[in-house]
């Protein structure tokens, strides 16, 4: 998918070992104090920190886990869901993109695409070494982009691998593009001659209730107010709450789980916000290839692929 660049790896970045997953609440609160005037750096640093966060021997809590079942829609079973190492390395991101000598501000960023690459079937009950690294900073047409790569090991063996890209949007952007990130154009999908593309014919509909938002912010400590908050979600142009953009794939693999083999890879391209709450239509082919959509102006939310 051309929404998602492959990973570029920055030799060279120097392992900072934690002795346990730090927490995300303080390091949202850190994030937002930074915002305020005299509270933030001085000067943020023009390139990304040389810098590997690793956490080792990572137990998985079965109450937790249960819940994130749950809450996406997985089946409750002793393996762990393809979404779910994301969810624990989580926080090492957070911290790694919360730092003030970060060079862009974790507050407005946008996570606009997902990879991620499983290379077997985890047990539950394995010990993960989990390691968090953001690279490749470059320009984009709306701003800036760079790539948080995750890796899950057990022992020598990297089990999972996760690239999430995010995007700053900055100054000098087109406002029509901004408009569109919100849903607030009618642009959005269309070909060259002005005409929404029919989306695929549904596969079932969904509906999405505002808790979605509380719920999944609860369980994986990605507690931005977007997701939970009408007010927050107006100061950032949403008329409402949105989902979050891993809530939506978790959601989309549930719906083929028994179908996946052990092994696999699966991209998605975040492609507007999907508000809550809302009807949701989603759609899978047998080529592999998944998406959601508005259910009633067919607008694209989601669109992913899985490689085998």
């Amino acid at each position: 998918m051309s929404d998602l660049p492959p990973p570029t790896a920055e030799p060279g970045n120097a392992e900072v070992e934690l002795s346990t997953i730090p927490a995300a609440g303080p390091l949202y609160r850190r994030a937002a104090i930074g915002l305020a005037p005299g509270f933030g750096p001085a000067r943020r640093a023009a390139r990304l920190p040389d810098q590997e966060l690793v956490v080792r021997g990572v137990t998985v809590d079965r109450d937790h886990l249960t819940g994130y079942d749950r809450v996406c829609g997985f089946r409750l079973a002793d393996a762990l869901p393809p979404t779910y190492p994301h969810v624990l390395a989580f926080p090492l991101a957070l911290r790694l993109m919360s730092a003030p000598e970060f060079p862009l501000p974790l507050v407005g960023l946008v996570h606009v695409a997902n990879r991620i690459t499983v290379h077997r079937r985890i047990d539950a009950a394995e010990p993960l070494d989990l390691s968090v690294r953001a690279v490749d900073l470059r320009p984009h047409e709306r701003g800036r982009q760079f790539d948080v790569l995750c890796t899950a090991s057990v022992g020598a063996e990297v089990v999972w691998r996760g690239v999430s890209t995010y995007l700053r949007r900055e100054r000098g952007a087109a406002e029509s593009t901004a408009r569109r990130e919100r849903g607030g154009t009618e642009s959005a999908g269309r070909d060259q001659s002005g005409d929404r593309p029919a989306p695929p014919a549904p596969s079932a509909l969904w509906r999405v209730p505002p808790r979605v938002g509380r719920d999944y912010a609860r369980i994986s400590g990605d507690r931005n107010p977007i997701h939970t908050s009408r007010i927050a979600a107006r100061l950032f142009g949403f008329p409402r709450p949105i989902a979050h953009g891993m809530w939506s794939k978790a959601r989309c693999l549930a719906a083929l789980e028994g179908r996946l083999p052990d092994a696999y890879e699966v991209e998605v391209a975040f492609k507007l916000p999907l508000p809550l709450p809302g009807t949701v239509a989603f759609h899978a082919t047998p080529a592999w290839s998944f998406g959601l959509h508005d259910a009633r102006r067919g607008r694209p939310y989601l669109v992913g692929v899985v490689s085998i």
